[in-house]
């Protein structure tokens, strides 16, 4: 264990990681005067490791490099010591052994691997053990159980998403609005493959094997976060149920629906979606209403969270160019962490998007033609609801791509200008 301990901490002989920044970043280091436990959620490989390794470069720049321990849970070499949240104890003794350093910022990754693990994090907090504490889970449930709620108010938490499309931008150093212009035939290439392959860093940078990864991270989230880690016992129909609801992402639902072509019930399929959206792998909208019991009651669109999954794991017969940009744009409206309604009543309108108190209406149309301009208008045109704006948000379209008079009031704007730049001038 000791070896293993060595071979998390490297930054201990002086070593640095090297990793792509996050726009993330900036925000929790200026959170790092809090004495609270800083907690990161997201879906496996979305960058929550990649963030506590730059939060360790940024750390040990002012203070004693032994100080700071690093242990990922997810490591074999520590499953012995996940059946008690007690034995976490012995990982802070055995650093300070070999270290000669007392333990001052704890960071334990995949914590929801350890049976209680709520317990010695609120007993440490309480006692000031440690100066800092950081922590990431890949359930977005991770601090919903009974004894999570023992860590009320010591906590503020983060949700990490796969890379942006403003951050692949950045990678490729298109840094401001002239470099935008002139590369856009790069920035639709970006697009082209976050449509097919999503934006997980190892498959962004893997020229070959992306659908291997892809469907390497898929068969984790699937089998050891949703089916062993809820004890699932009839894996091959959960398996046909998210296969199903893979397929069928950004449509309407109900429970019921689904429970009637699966020919199972209504209450699995409710409980197999919430395990979906618990390991971060879809999340489900609904309807735009002032009116919670309206919300509940009404039909749910899914969305699935990288388009990876959706293009690489999903049977279709087509290439589905408009259901994979919606869900592209769904995640990049996620990540930009609006609040995402959809809305169908007196008309049909994508997205529904709230922020700082201001709401923009999105209808979403990967290529505008003369056959669908006045359909994809008229959900805009007729919406009752209030907005700050509406959006007619393309492929590679802006205005100058119609021949429409009466459309004053609607914004058309192509994908790559409206998250690389416009999301801030929008607002």
């Amino acid at each position: 264990m000791e070896k293993a301990i060595l071979n998390h901490n490297p930054h201990w002989q002086r070593r640095s990681y090297n990793f792509y920044n996050r726009d993330r970043f900036k925000t929790i280091v200026d959170k790092l005067h809090l004495k609270h436990i800083q907690v990161l959620k997201g879906i496996r490989r979305s960058g929550k490791t990649t963030l506590f390794k730059l939060l360790i470069n940024h750390l040990v720049q002012t203070v004693d490099k032994k100080s700071v321990l690093y242990i990922n849970l997810d490591d074999p070499y520590f499953s012995e010591i996940c059946n008690d949240s007690k034995n976490l104890y012995t990982l802070l003794e055995l650093s300070e052994k070999i270290t000669g350093t007392k333990v001052q910022y704890l960071f334990l990754d995949e914590v929801q691997n350890v049976v209680y693990w709520e317990k010695f994090v609120k007993a440490i907090y309480d006692n000031e053990v440690v100066k800092k504490i950081f922590i990431t889970g890949s359930n977005s449930s991770l601090l919903d159980g009974e004894y999570a709620k023992l860590l009320s108010g010591r906590y503020i938490q983060e949700t990490i998403y796969p890379l942006s499309f403003a951050e692949i931008v950045a990678i490729n150093k298109i840094n401001d609005r002239q470099a935008l212009l002139e590369n856009k035939a790069k920035l639709l290439n970006i697009i082209d493959d976050m449509m097919n392959f999503g934006s997980f860093v190892e498959v962004m940078d893997e020229a070959k094997y992306k659908r291997d990864i892809i469907l390497s991270y898929y068969d984790t989230i699937i089998f050891k976060d949703c089916v062993a880690n809820n004890h699932l016992r009839d894996s091959k129909t959960f398996k046909e149920v998210t296969n199903f609801i893979i397929s069928n992402s950004t449509n309407l639902y109900s429970y019921n629906s689904i429970a009637r072509v699966l020919n199972i019930n209504d209450n699995t399929v409710k409980e197999y979606i919430k395990i979906l959206i618990d390991s971060f792998l879809c999340n489900e909208i609904k309807q735009y209403s002032y009116s919670l019991k309206e919300q509940i009651k009404t039909k749910k669109k899914i969305y699935i969270s990288d388009n990876s999954f959706l293009s690489q794991t999903s049977f279709r017969f087509s290439k589905d160019f408009g259901k994979r940009f919606e869900n592209l744009v769904y995640t990049e409206l996620l990540k930009q962490e609006f609040e995402i309604y959809y809305h169908n009543k007196d008309s049909e309108c994508d997205f529904i998007c709230i922020k700082n108190e201001k709401i923009i209406a999105i209808q979403v149309c990967y290529k505008l033609t003369n056959q669908n301009i006045t359909r994809e208008m008229a959900g805009l045109k007729k919406l009752k609801i209030k907005t700050d704006k509406k959006i007619l948000l393309t492929y590679n379209q802006d205005k100058n791509s119609i021949k429409q008079n009466d459309c004053d009031d609607i914004l058309i704007v192509p994908f790559w200008d409206f998250f690389s730049a416009s999301v801030a001038i929008m607002m």
